[in-house]
């Protein structure tokens, strides 16, 4: 089992929605998915407002202006 490092930043590169889950692929290519029900604004918000987001912080989380819903990566790793 990979654990993931307490002294480095997590940062994501990337995110994706898969089957009702928002998954985050970090700079080092490990990917941390949850279910979208952890975000309700996220969850009942459409393809179009899912998909207009922005990387803040160098990739430390991601902002969804349509929605004003923030996700940090290093919070996403508490909700799993």
């Amino acid at each position: 089992m990979n654990i993931l490092p307490i002294n480095k930043e997590l940062i994501a590169k990337e995110i994706k929605f898969i089957d009702q889950k928002i998954i985050f692929i970090l700079d080092d290519d490990r990917e941390i998915g949850v279910p979208l029900r952890y975000f309700p604004k996220l969850e009942k918000a459409t393809e179009t407002q899912k998909m207009n987001y922005r990387f803040i912080g160098g990739g430390i989380g991601v902002h969804f202006p349509d929605i004003d819903e923030d996700i940090s990566v290093t919070n996403l790793i508490k909700v799993i």
